[in-house]
Formats: C-alpha cells, structure tokens, sequence
C-alpha cells in the first residue's frame, strides 16, 4: 500500500511537471489579449495549442514560438472577429482549461453520427449530384464541410437515418453508400483520379485537420491553374541556415482567420518539427516565418524536398481562401433541403468552391462559397435571381469579394514583398548569433 501511495504521488508530479501551463493577460497590450503557453516540447503540440485558439474562431495577430531544450514558450496576441480583445471570462477560462488538457489526446468527437470521407474530381454541380443521391437514400446530412482545390474536391460529412435520427450501420447500406456516392464522384474520371469514400461510425477527429490530410493524400498541391500562376495567393520560399541546422520558411499572403492553423497543420503531418517562429500581421497582410527541422533532426536535405514544402505550403493556403461570393443559407431542417438548394445553384450556373453545413435545434445554418461556372465571380443579378428562388429571407448575402481579392497582387508585387519579409530571417540570425535566442541542439 505505501508502494502505491509512493507512485500515486510520483505520477502526481509526473503529470504536474508536463502539464502545459497558460497564462492569459489582458493588461500588457492595448489592442490584444496575450495568451503565453509553456509546455514540455512534443509533436503536435503547437498545432493543438493554436487548434484550440482557432476553433474559438479568434484571430491571431501575432504569435512568437520559441524553443528552450526541452521545452516550448509560446506567445500569442487574439482578438476576436471584430478585432477586440477577449473579456468574456467563460471564454478565457475555457482557453485555460482546453490548453492544459488537449495534449492528452482529446480530440473532437461526433456522437451518434456516421461520419463519410469523400475526395475526387471536383466539377460544376458536383455536390448537387452528392446531396441529391444521400436524400435518395434516405440519409440526413448533420454537419458536413467541403473544400475544393486544383480541380479536387474533398468533403468530411455526418449522417443519421431521416426515419430513426440513429446513426447508420447496417453494412448493407453502407456500402450501397458508399458505391453510389463514388460513381457520383468518379463521373468520366480515369482511374489516376479514381474517387475514394470511406465510411465510419466510431471516427474521432478534427474535421479541418481531416481535410487537410485528405487533400494532401489526393496530391492536390501538385497542379496550379492558369490564374494561380498569373496572381499567386502567396509566396512561400524554403532555405537553409547550415550553421544551426535549420530550414527557414517563410510564408507571405492576404491574412484572414486559421492562417496559421493551416499552416502549421500541414507542417505537423509532413513531420516537421517547428522550434523557433514569429507571425505578424498588418492591415491584410501576414508573415509568417518558421525555423523548422525534421522529427529525426534534420533539415530540409534536398531540393525536390524544397520544392514540395513550398507546394504544400502554398495549397494549404489557398484551400481555404474564400472564392466567390459567401452565401448563408438558414431554413428549417428538413430531408431533401441540401438536395434542392445545390439544385437551384447548379440550374442557374452556379459553382460552389467550399461549403459549410451545421444542422442546430431543428435549425440549418449553411455557409456556401460560389462563383460562376468558369471560377469568376458571380454576376449580382444572378445571385438575387437565385435568392429570390430559394428565399430573399432564408438566404442571405453575407460577403462579396473585395476590390483587391478580385484584382489580385500582380506577381512581381507579391515576390518584391517576399524578398523583403524574408529579411526577418536575418534578424533572427543575429539573435541567434548574439546569445539572445537559444538553440535547440
């Protein structure tokens, strides 16, 4: 029994020892609330840290990440969606809490749901054909999110029984899902593009980091259109500092909310470990630069490995960068809604790039992302013919593209500021050099 005590206690200081500790402070900046972690290091553990700040659907203006040895000191500066500081205190607790807890493998859980992967050749009226065929086979769609890329769709979505409300299990039916959903997907695509479904009832996971790793497997980053190339979204550029053994990367584009969520995601999975950055903002614009290495140690070793860091930075950036005009859908729950209102947009020549779907107390909020069928925006006499369709209402314009969203930053722009970003790297460097910041050997 004293044995058992004796380890009980030791566990106690075990876990007290690696339990991250959060500090959040309101009095140290006017414009931002300061969330400082320090954490024992680990993969994954930053990407979980920013998971919970992101999820809260708060904005980080600036964030510094550094590591000591063993251990991780991780600033952050949030506000929320208007740019004020946070002052709810519920909201601050949770912060607390959920960081002090989530590196013990909490992940989002969706109960009583059957939760369905989709990816393949993204194409006009795609989800139209993907809603229309689960309404057919009597399946509620819940929750549901969808991102399309480079000519590739991919989509997590949860489902119950319209009759029962009960998840489906039956693996009859299943599979029937599964078969139906995939020739949807396949259409007259060859086999290199071949549609995947994959179908689960007990799935634990982060739906946005999901798709992220859905995309990745399909390879998407490895094609560029033609109006990527003429205005790139960002510029990432990839080199090595020899004499401290790391791979600097440094990422410039337009800023918006889960930047560096998304970011520092596609880092995690393609096992990179982030020891040192720094992330800035101002007005639009955002920097963000990482000292990285490989889980083993190493930096990045050649330049095909270059290449495809940049590519993967790149496509995780423009995954989500809205296209199109962000419409919001609100109508009482009912099967067949998703089916008829992709329909009216398919009808009337209109392309959805990325949907979100959340069904609440018998009520669907849903959050389309449009543009006419050749990827421009949508003419607004088109967008209220199909309003007037559905429901002036029911949906509701809630964003249009931005003067500079549709011009673009010409190219020669966005590499001139590139090159003048990257001289954080320099500044660093001396740091480095002069004692102020310490190397993780």
């Amino acid at each position: 029994m004293a044995m058992k005590g004796y380890l009980d206690e030791y566990e106690k200081l075990v876990i007290r020892m690696n339990t991250p500790r959060v500090v959040i402070d309101n009095g140290v900046c006017s414009s931002a609330t300061i969330v400082k972690v320090d954490s024992p290091r680990g993969h994954g553990i930053l990407l979980e840290a920013v998971q919970i700040l992101t999820d809260l659907n708060l904005s980080i203006k600036k964030a510094y990440i550094s590591s000591d040895g063993r251990w991780n000191m991780d600033v952050f500066h949030v506000t929320d969606l208007n740019g004020n500081k946070l002052n709810d205190q519920s909201v601050l607790k949770y912060i607390e809490q959920s960081i002090e807890t989530v590196y013990y493998g909490e992940n989002i859980e969706v109960n009583g749901l059957t939760a369905l992967e989709l990816t393949g050749t993204d194409r006009i009226g795609l989800l139209s054909e993907m809603f229309a065929v689960l309404s057919d086979l009597n399946c509620d769609v819940v929750d549901a999110k969808l991102w399309t890329h480079n000519g590739r769709v991919a989509s997590m979505i949860y489902l119950k029984d319209c009759s029962s409300g009960s998840p489906i299990l039956d693996s009859h039916r299943i599979s029937k899902i599964e078969g139906r959903l995939k020739n949807v997907l396949n259409g007259d695509s060859d086999v290199k593009s071949a549609a995947k479904t994959c179908v689960s009832v007990d799935m634990m996971t982060h739906i946005e980091r999901r798709l992220h790793q859905l995309m990745f497997e399909d390879r998407d980053y490895e094609k560029r259109s033609k109006k990527q190339e003429r205005s790139p979204m960002v510029v990432v550029t990839v080199q090595n500092w020899a004499e401290r053994g790391y791979s600097v990367v440094n990422v410039h584009c337009r800023d918006r909310t889960k930047l560096l969520f998304d970011v520092v995601c596609t880092l995690t999975d393609m096992e990179y470990a982030v020891f040192h950055a720094t992330i800035n903002t101002s007005e639009d614009q955002a920097h963000l630069e990482f000292y990285i290495r490989h889980k083993d140690g190493s930096p990045i070793s050649s330049e095909a490995e270059r290449q495809r860091v940049i590519q993967c930075l790149e496509a995780a950036v423009e995954r989500r960068a809205s296209e199109g005009v962000r419409l919001e859908l609100r109508h009482p729950d009912k099967q067949g809604l998703l089916a008829e209102v992709t329909r009216t947009f398919r009808e009337n020549g209109l392309n959805v790039t990325r949907t979100e779907i959340s069904t609440s107390c018998g009520m669907a909020t849903n959050i389309f992302y449009v543009t006419d069928a050749n990827g421009d925006e949508a003419d607004s006499k088109l967008i209220e013919s199909v309003r007037e369709k559905i429901g002036f209402e029911c949906l509701r314009v809630k964003e249009m593209p931005s003067v500079n969203q549709r011009k673009g930053d010409g190219e020669e722009h966005q590499q001139t500021k590139a090159v003048l970003v990257s001289l954080g790297s320099l500044v660093w460097r001396n740091l480095f050099s002069f004692g102020l910041v310490k190397s993780c050997s």
